[in-house]
């Protein structure tokens, strides 16, 4: 058995070996080991080198592991998309005789809300479902249900439902830190990721003390193979949204926690070879010193120091605080880590490449180059004083190249629902000349006949960037500004598109995702209503819902475009200031909309989508969560930005 200054002396003597290229451990292992299994007092040296061998050579299997889930992935989402576009969801049609729709009032919860006060905003659908005991006839080929109550529901259903439920809901914010907790869903699959992880540092670890540097050298291993995928999922111009329908902001929780195992891995890293030197090196006389003055090890130190760094400037309460300076470190920082990594071990160069290819992509070629546009705008605030309007007219580009298609064209090829991009604005000073800040795109999106378009930006102010843009704009009439993008994902859209029930709900300045969403999926409906039914008649029923702290906030929209939407036949409920009157009954609300829609049609599909804080949102996704538990087929989708 071999002893400890065995294993010392030759790991001093092949430190920087155990790190070298797989051949290079073949030819070591060809000479070195079969002389090891013929003495059987060399036997203790070979599980150090078969150790470290096992780990090059599994390492290379999550490469393809994670090739097989984004096929997994891409398969699922290409299936989806044809599988809706051949079906036709069944939408319900109206009687062309305009019928009245009775709301059900919202009531704030401090019971100071007069009920006709509260929905006085509210406008009237027209062509909205008579009730079930209407004398009205039908057209043929309508179903209505002989009961209202349904036949019980197999077990397998209701198991089911209450999966789906379970993944809808939300919990609590963490205690003490108040920290945001995602759906049950997304923490699943959040956690299967980090399973994964797990999996690939202790599988066939030997966890012991003389074969410690197997398991730093495992560790650091799983490090640099995550490079790439790191930086792919923070990239805004990636190849994921083309296959999966996952735009970057959808990735960014999963770019968070990858981050956090990378840090992770970088501390058992070092832990690991800070023991090394502790149990085999320093009993031969080699000290700590001259052990981090080490070349390899002193680069490897920094680079543990840069990644701890961009962990800790990257916490929640360090980006609320300081968001303009997150944004310039974060970048310097992660430039800095990769170079250092380079120099660390030149085994790991392989995929600091990848991850610096993705960068410079992303950041220089597309950000920088392909998807930057300069245009004059004009700023308007309006009256509440704290907030600053940005229109801009774009005139749009006839054709997209090919490159376009991919990862999508600037803004002069127009946009989509819910898309956002990234302002800069270089009058403001100069330190804002190289920042650039996410905003959400709150006008209706061009069609393809357009041969212009509107592009609108409500900014709110809150600190640094915004608070200088709001302060402008009141001495100000217009800007030079730089517009990145856009970016985002069409997943609310397609939900709605695909529902006969569509619920949307604002928060704020929530409108700007709400607006442009409402919009879209009129104009799908009444495209398909012109191909296969007569004009008088509309596609099933969409609702606004915009809830707003005072009321000079619904000077943010133009008169004519609230009644463009009523005119559109789209209802919008705007309840009582919030400031003034409290919170409204959203979930008593969303509930009442669902049931009164499934007393007149069976197999009723609702889609949600809600924009706004943070507890608004978790009210709304948890109502649906009780909802799907109760037998109705509800989708949801929250529209909150992942920074």
């Amino acid at each position: 058995m071999a002893t400890n200054e065995d294993l010392g002396s030759e790991l001093t003597s092949r430190l920087a070996l155990s790190l070298k290229a797989t051949a290079a451990l073949d030819s070591y292992v060809a000479t070195q080991t079969d002389a090891a299994h013929t003495q059987n007092n060399d036997r203790g040296h070979s599980p150090l080198v078969e150790g470290i061998l096992f780990s090059r050579e599994f390492i290379l299997s999550y490469q393809a592991v994670l090739l097989g889930l984004l096929t997994i992935f891409a398969v699922r989402h290409w299936l989806s998309w044809s599988w809706a576009r051949r079906r036709q969801r069944p939408l319900r049609t109206y009687p062309s005789t305009p019928k009245r729709l009775t709301s059900v009032n919202f009531e704030a919860h401090d019971g100071n809300v007069d009920p006709s006060e509260a929905s006085s905003a509210s406008s009237t659908v027209l062509g909205t479902p008579p009730s079930l005991h209407s004398s009205t006839t039908y057209q043929a080929g309508e179903r209505l249900p002989l009961l209202v109550e349904k036949e019980p529901v197999a077990t397998r259903w209701q198991l089911k439902r209450k999966i789906r439920a379970f993944l809808i809901y939300q919990p609590s914010p963490v205690p003490i830190i108040d920290r945001v907790l995602p759906s049950n869903g997304t923490t699943m699959a959040v956690l299967a990721f980090l399973g994964l992880q797990i999996f690939y540092v202790f599988y066939r670890m030997p966890l012991s003390i003389p074969l410690l540097f197997v398991f730093a050298d495992r560790t650091s291993l799983l490090f640099v193979a995550n490079l790439p995928l790191l930086y792919l999922f923070a990239a805004k111009n990636q190849p994921l949204k083309l296959l999966t329908g996952y735009s970057y902001e959808s990735l960014n929780i999963v770019h968070r926690r990858l981050g956090e195992v990378m840090c992770l891995l970088a501390l058992l890293h070092s832990v690991g070879m800070v023991g090394v030197w502790y149990t085999i090196l320093r009993p031969t006389g080699f000290t700590l010193a001259r052990f981090l003055l080490i070349k390899m090890i002193l680069i490897g130190v920094g680079a543990f120091v840069v990644y701890e760094l961009i962990y800790f400037t990257s916490l929640g309460s360090f980006r609320r605080q300081w968001y303009e300076l997150f944004l310039v470190l974060h970048v310097i920082l992660q430039v800095a880590a990769l170079v250092l990594v380079w120099f660390h071990h030149h085994n790991s160069r392989p995929y600091v490449g990848a991850a610096l290819a993705i960068f410079l992509v992303d950041r220089v070629i597309y950000r920088m180059v392909l998807k930057i546009r300069y245009t004059q705008t004009s700023l308007h605030v309006p009256k509440d004083g704290g907030t600053a309007i940005l229109c801009a007219n774009l005139p749009l580009a006839r054709k997209r190249q090919s490159w376009n298609r991919i990862v999508g064209g600037h803004v002069v090829h127009g946009w989509k629902a819910t898309e956002h991009i990234f302002l800069t604005v270089p009058a403001l000073s100069r330190n804002h000349i190289i920042q650039a800040h996410p905003f959400t795109i709150a006008s209706k999106p061009p069609v393809g006949s357009d041969t212009d378009a509107k592009i609108k930006l409500i900014i709110r102010a809150q600190d640094g960037f915004s608070a200088d843009l709001v302060r402008h704009a009141q001495g100000h009439a217009s800007a030079m500004v730089r517009m990145d993008g856009p970016y985002g994902s069409q997943n609310a859209l397609q939900l709605l598109q695909q529902s006969d029930l569509s619920i949307v709900i604002a928060g704020g300045s929530g409108i700007a995702v709400a607006l442009p969403l409402v919009w879209a999926v009129q104009q799908c409906r009444q495209v398909h209503d012109l191909e296969a039914k007569p004009k008088n008649e509309l596609f099933s029923k969409i609702v606004l819902i915009w809830v707003i702290r005072q009321e000079s906030h619904v000077s943010w929209l133009d008169t004519r475009e609230i009644q463009d939407l009523k005119d559109a036949g789209i209802e919008i409920i705007i309840p009582p200031p919030t400031g003034t009157c409290g919170h409204p009954d959203l979930s008593g609300k969303i509930a009442a909309l669902i049931s009164d829609h499934a007393v007149s049609y069976e197999n009723v599909k609702t889609g949600v989508v809600c924009s706004g804080p943070d507890g608004m949102n978790r009210a709304v996704r948890n109502e649906c969560s009780s909802l799907v538990a109760q037998g109705h087929d509800i989708g949801v989708e929250v529209e909150k930005f992942g920074w």
